[in-house]
C-alpha cells in the first residue's frame, strides 16, 4: 500500500516563476463577469475532487470573505443531495465543474454540458470552462508539488 506523503515535495512557483503569473492571468480572467461566490464554491469543489489541501484552504477562506455560509460549504462535496442549499444554476455549473476535472471516459456529456447552457450563455461557458481548466491546473501542480494548506506558492 502506498502513503501518499505530507512533506512538500518542490516549491514550483519559485523555482519556475514564469509558470505562475501566465496561471494566475488565466485565472482571473475567466473570473470577469461571473459571480465571485458561484466561484468560489467551483473552485473548491474541483480542489476537494483533485484533493488540493492548499487550494481548498484557500478557496473557503475567499468563500467566506465572498459571504458565502458555512453550511453550503460544508455540504458542496455532497451538492446533489443538498439540492434545497444550491440554486439550479449552481448545481449545473457544479455538474459541468465535476465533468470537465474528471473527465470520466474522456469526454463531457452533452446532458451535463445543456444543462450548464441552459444557464449562461456561451461568453460565460468559455469563461467557466477556462476556471475549471485553470483551478485543475493549479490543483495538479500544487498536489504534485506537495503544497501544503496555508502555505505559500
Amino acid at each position: 500500500m502506498s502513503t501518499h506523503g505530507t512533506t512538500p515535495r518542490l516549491p514550483v512557483f519559485r523555482l519556475a516563476p514564469d509558470i505562475y503569473a501566465p496561471l494566475l492571468a488565466l485565472t482571473r480572467a475567466a473570473k470577469k463577469g461571473l459571480d465571485p461566490v458561484l466561484v468560489e464554491l467551483l473552485l473548491i469543489r474541483a480542489s476537494q475532487l483533485n484533493r488540493c489541501a492548499f487550494c481548498l484552504d484557500m478557496h473557503v477562506t475567499e468563500a467566506r470573505k465572498a459571504g458565502e455560509t458555512e453550511e453550503r460549504i460544508t455540504l458542496l462535496s455532497a451538492w446533489e443531495e443538498a439540492p434545497a442549499h444550491y440554486t439550479e444554476k449552481e448545481r449545473a455549473a457544479l455538474a459541468f465543474t465535476e465533468a470537465v476535472t474528471v473527465l470520466t471516459g474522456g469526454f463531457v456529456p452533452d446532458e451535463v454540458y445543456e444543462r450548464a447552457a441552459a444557464h449562461f450563455d456561451d461568453a460565460e461557458l468559455a469563461r467557466l470552462l477556462a476556471l475549471i481548466t485553470a483551478i485543475n491546473s493549479w490543483n495538479r501542480l500544487n498536489v504534485a508539488a506537495r503544497t501544503p494548506a496555508g502555505g505559500v506558492l
